[in-house]
C-alpha cells in the first residue's frame, strides 16, 4: 500500500466509524430529528479536519470526496427517484377523498398565492439587506474561474429572455405526460401535478355512473400509494447518513479565502434568509400555531435541504413531515411541496436576485432604491419565480431571468461563483421553509389541520415502519 493511499483509507474508516455511530442510533431508536443533528454537527467536523490537515484543494480531499459522494448524491438521487410517483399517486388520492372537488380551486389559489407573495416580502428583505450591508460589484476582480462564469452566463441569456409569462403557464401543460414523469423539463413537477388533478377529476366524474370501476380504480390507488410510502419510508431511514456524507463534502472542499474575500455578501446573504425564516415562523404563529414546536418538527428537511441544495429532492420528505408531525392532510403537503419545488421560492427566486440587481445596477448608472426601480424589479420576480427549477442552479436560472429582464450585465453575476454553494445552502433551506409554511398556512385556512397530530411531543420518528 503506498504512502499517498493511506490518507485515503484512514479518511474512509473514520467516515465508515460515523456511519457505524449513526447506524447504533438508530437501533437504539434515538429521534430522528437528533440523529439527523449529530450527522451534520458530524459533517461539519469532519469536514474541518480534512481541510485544515488536507486543504481543500488537495488530491486526497477530492478522493475522500469521491467516495462520500456514493451515499451522499446516492440519497439524493434515491429521493429524486420517487419524487413523480409520490407526487402522482397521492394527489390522485386525495382528489378521490376529497368529497367537494371544488375544494381543490382553493387548496391550489391559497398555496400558490402564499409562495408568491412571500417571495416578494423576500426580495424586499434582500434589498433592504443589500442596503444595509451597502453591497456592490465596483472593486471586485474577476478570477479566470469567475471569468468563465460569466461568460457562461452571457451565453444562456438567450433562453433566459425567451422565457415570457405566456411561456412559462403554457409549460405547465404535460403535452406528454410520460416524459414529464422523467423531470425531463424544468416545470416537469408542476405537469405532473396537474397530470395527476386530471386523472383524480377524471376518475371522480364517473364515480356515480360506473361505482365499480371507481371502486377498483379507487383501490388500486389506495394499494400504489402504500407501497410508495413504504419506499418512502425505507428511503428516509437514510437521511442522517446522507446529511452527513454531504455536509462532510461542503466544508472540506470550503474555500475560506473566498469567503473572507466576499464575507459581506455571506452575512447579507444569510441575515435576509434568517428575517425570512422569522416571517415563516410569524405566518405559523398567526394561524394559531407554536412556532417554536413548528421548528423543532420541521428541523429534518431544513437540515437536508441545507446540505443537499436541492429542493425537489426534499419533496418526500417534507410531504411526510408536514402530514406526520404538522398534521396536515397529505393532498394539500403534496401540492404545497409540490408547487414549492418549482414556483415562489423565497431563496432563489426571491432574495437572490434580488440582491443582485441591487449590487449591479449602479454599474449602469441605475439608482437601485429608485422607486420605479424597485417596483419593476419586485414585478418581475413576483412572475420570474413562477417556474424556478427547484434544483441546483434554479438560482442562476431565476437571476438570469431578472437581470435580463431589467437590461442589466449578467456576467457581473459571475463574480460571486466562489461562494455560491455556501449562499445557496440557505437559500434551498429557506425554499422548503416557504413551502412548508404555505402548506401550514393552506391547511388552517381550509380548516383541515390535525391539531392532536401538531400538539404531540413525541413526534412520530421518519422513516418508522408504523405508518407504513
Amino acid at each position: 500500500m503506498s504512502l499517498s493511499f493511506l490518507p485515503l483509507v484512514i479518511n474512509l474508516l473514520v467516515a465508515f466509524g460515523i456511519c457505524t455511530g449513526l447506524y447504533w442510533l438508530q437501533s437504539k431508536h434515538i429521534s430522528f430529528t437528533k440523529r439527523v443533528f449529530v450527522a451534520l454537527g458530524s459533517g461539519v467536523l469532519l469536514g474541518a479536519i480534512f481541510q485544515y490537515y488536507y486543504g481543500n484543494a488537495s488530491p486526497i480531499v477530492s478522493s475522500t470526496n469521491a467516495y462520500l459522494d456514493i451515499i451522499g448524491t446516492g440519497y439524493v438521487k434515491l429521493l429524486q427517484m420517487i419524487v413523480i410517483p409520490l407526487i402522482l399517486v397521492s394527489i390522485i388520492s386525495a382528489i378521490l377523498k376529497l368529497k367537494n372537488v371544488s375544494s381543490l380551486g382553493k387548496i391550489s389559489a391559497l398555496t400558490i398565492s402564499t409562495l408568491i407573495i412571500t417571495t416578494i416580502i423576500a426580495a424586499l428583505i434582500g434589498l433592504f439587506m443589500a442596503k444595509l450591508f451597502h453591497l456592490t460589484t465596483l472593486g471586485l476582480n474577476y478570477s479566470s474561474a469567475e471569468f468563465a462564469r460569466g461568460q457562461y452566463l452571457e451565453g444562456t441569456l438567450a433562453s433566459a429572455k425567451a422565457i415570457t409569462l405566456p411561456s412559462m403557464l403554457l409549460s405547465f401543460i404535460p403535452e406528454n405526460p410520460f416524459l414529464d414523469m422523467t423531470g425531463a423539463r424544468k416545470t416537469s413537477t408542476i405537469a405532473v401535478v396537474i397530470f395527476a388533478i386530471l386523472i383524480g377529476i377524471a376518475a371522480t366524474g364517473i364515480a356515480e355512473k360506473r361505482a365499480e370501476v371507481f371502486k377498483s380504480f379507487a383501490h388500486f390507488i389506495e394499494v400504489a400509494q402504500t407501497i410508495v410510502m413504504r419506499l418512502v419510508t425505507l428511503i428516509l431511514r437514510l437521511t442522517p447518513f446522507g446529511v452527513f456524507a454531504l455536509m462532510t463534502q461542503v466544508v472540506a472542499k470550503s474555500n475560506k479565502d473566498d469567503i473572507l474575500n466576499l464575507i459581506n455578501f455571506v452575512l447579507a446573504s444569510y441575515s435576509a434568509i434568517f428575517i425570512m425564516f422569522g416571517v415563516h415562523l410569524a405566518i405559523v404563529a398567526a394561524c394559531g400555531l407554536n412556532p417554536i414546536r413548528y421548528i423543532q418538527k420541521i428541523f429534518p428537511v431544513l437540515a437536508f435541504a441545507f446540505t443537499s441544495r436541492t429542493s425537489a429532492g426534499a419533496i418526500p420528505m417534507s410531504v411526510q413531515i408536514q402530514h406526520q408531525r404538522l398534521g396536515t392532510p397529505e393532498g394539500i403537503a403534496n401540492f404545497a411541496a409540490s408547487f414549492g419545488s418549482t414556483m415562489g421560492q423565497n431563496g432563489c427566486a426571491g432574495i437572490y436576485p434580488a440582491m443582485l440587481a441591487f449590487m449591479i445596477a449602479p454599474t449602469v448608472g441605475i439608482d437601485p432604491l429608485s422607486f420605479s426601480f424597485i417596483a419593476s424589479l419586485i414585478g418581475i420576480i413576483a412572475i420570474g419565480s413562477v417556474g424556478v427549477a427547484g434544483v441546483g442552479g434554479g438560482a442562476t436560472f431565476a437571476a438570469l431571468i431578472v437581470l435580463s429582464s431589467l437590461d442589466l450585465p449578467v456576467a457581473l453575476a459571475g463574480l460571486l461563483i466562489s461562494i455560491e454553494p455556501l449562499i445557496d445552502m440557505g437559500r434551498t433551506a429557506l425554499n422548503v421553509s416557504g413551502s412548508i409554511t404555505a402548506g401550514t398556512l393552506t391547511s388552517r385556512l381550509m380548516g383541515t389541520t390535525d391539531m392532536q397530530v401538531f400538539d404531540r411531543d413525541a413526534a412520530v420518528d421518519i422513516g418508522d415502519s408504523a405508518a407504513y
